[in-house]
């Protein structure tokens, strides 16, 4: 059966475009680390007339009426949520990553706060701080990161910093760190200058839920993450957080409140109106969905995948930053090649692997260009690709690298091969 039937009689352009991008996805290896495929089932519950729907506020206490299937909605997702992540209280209304982060600001800091974050430049999120952002533009941030040399975190230099400039908050997470985060360290630190420690995981939380990663929620006062990436459900953020503040002072406007009632109000009415009520039925399904073992081993999966091609792309001469992964993404470093990763990335793509130009801890290229390519694993694994197929798609990056300065005759047989080899796989939400 057709898919989107009345889309085709309705709106031809659009129709096209959406099956254009299909197909394109459908024919090339999609290694962006932030981004995987949700399922048909979450793609209906997106779609389906939940759209229509206005419920400003939460769950038995909204704004109109009319509201009583919705309101079993939003509580399934948020009590799926609990079960999935083990936390005491969820919130699922923020409508993406961003959002989310900026209601943790709204509920525990002042305007100018220190807080201490990983630069972009360095792997980190626009909205750990970066100048350019809310968040460095509100607050200050006290940068931290890996060091240059090794790609990884220096616990000692970072409790140093932290002790010299006392943050009011910690922001713990990456968009772009080859390896585990040890929350329990950065939690020793934040309790010895009384900080809030914050993870952001949005870009690991399959890894969380797998096992495979260590586990921030017993640490952290406040997690969190989209529900999209590799978690496989839609475009939007939730939070999990503890009931009771540890830090409870009269320094914030709303501190006779306790934390999830600050994260709640901090949400709605602090930044939002109406939820998305389609989306949060999305991720209901999605948290359902990532309750099960097959899940599970889906995330173990997408670690063994990573290190396998990382792994194979070392054997083949090529850097990564950091000297490999222990998660779902690599980064190759081409600080010591002629090429840029931008100049690396646009090639990749034109051969129909789509990755990203990244930078590299020490990075002495601008922004616009880097040295490096990011490269992720989540995509492949939905799709059902294992570890020998990690060695066809690294045979692929490689001859592309090997001839990039004369790509051009190169490309159509690449493509070619990468298509033929994706038509052999189920992909969620577009050939399952």
């Amino acid at each position: 059966m057709e898919r989107y039937p009345n889309l085709k009689n309705s709106d031809l352009e659009i129709y096209n475009l959406i099956q254009k991008e299909s197909e394109y996805e459908s024919t090339t290896l999609k290694m962006i680390a932030s981004e995987s495929y949700a399922s048909y089932s979450v793609l209906e519950a997106c779609g389906s007339m939940l759209t229509d729907k206005y419920a400003e506020g939460y769950p038995n206490a909204r704004y109109y009426e009319g509201n009583e299937f919705v309101d079993q909605i939003e509580n399934l997702a948020i009590e799926r949520a609990k079960l999935l992540f083990k936390s005491e209280h969820v919130n699922v209304q923020p409508y993406s990553g961003s959002p989310a982060n900026q209601a943790v600001y709204r509920a525990l800091l002042k305007t100018g706060d220190k807080v201490m974050g990983m630069p972009v430049p360095s792997g980190g999120h626009l909205t750990h701080g970066w100048k350019v952002n809310f968040s460095g533009i509100d607050y200050t941030q006290i940068p931290y990161g890996p060091d240059p040399s090794n790609g990884r975190f220096d616990m000692d230099e970072i409790r140093k910093t932290a002790k010299i400039e006392r943050p009011r908050m910690i922001w713990v997470g990456a968009t772009a760190y080859p390896h585990k985060i040890e929350y329990k360290d950065f939690a020793d630190i934040a309790n010895e200058i009384e900080a809030y420690l914050v993870a952001d995981i949005a870009h690991i939380n399959a890894l969380i839920i797998a096992g495979v990663h260590p586990d921030p929620v017993p640490y952290c006062d406040i997690v969190t993450s989209t529900s999209h990436k590799m978690l496989r459900g839609p475009r939007a953020g939730f939070i999990l957080s503890k009931i009771e503040d540890r830090y409870q002072s009269n320094y914030h406007s709303d501190s006779k409140l306790n934390l999830a009632k600050r994260i709640d109000r901090a949400v709605f009415p602090g930044l939002q109106g109406g939820p998305h009520l389609h989306i949060i039925a999305g991720m209901a399904v999605a948290f359902k969905e990532a309750l099960t073992d097959e899940f599970k081993n889906y995330g173990i999966q997408i670690v063994k995948n990573a290190k396998k091609l990382a792994n194979a792309l070392l054997d083949k001469g090529w850097q990564l930053a950091g000297g490999g992964t222990d998660t779902h993404l690599l980064i190759l470093d081409f600080r010591k090649e002629q090429f840029t990763g931008k100049e690396a990335a646009d090639a990749l793509a034109k051969s129909g692997i789509i990755a990203n130009f990244n930078m590299v801890p020490g990075d002495h290229r601008s922004p616009f260009v880097t040295s490096g390519v990011r490269l992720g694993t989540p995509s492949l694994t939905a799709m059902g690709m294992k570890e020998n197929e990690m060695e066809r798609v690294a045979d692929w990056i490689d001859r592309v690298l090997k001839n990039i300065n004369n790509i051009g005759a190169h490309t159509t047989n690449i493509r070619n091969e990468i298509a033929e080899f994706c038509s052999q796989f189920k992909i969620p939400g577009i050939r399952e």
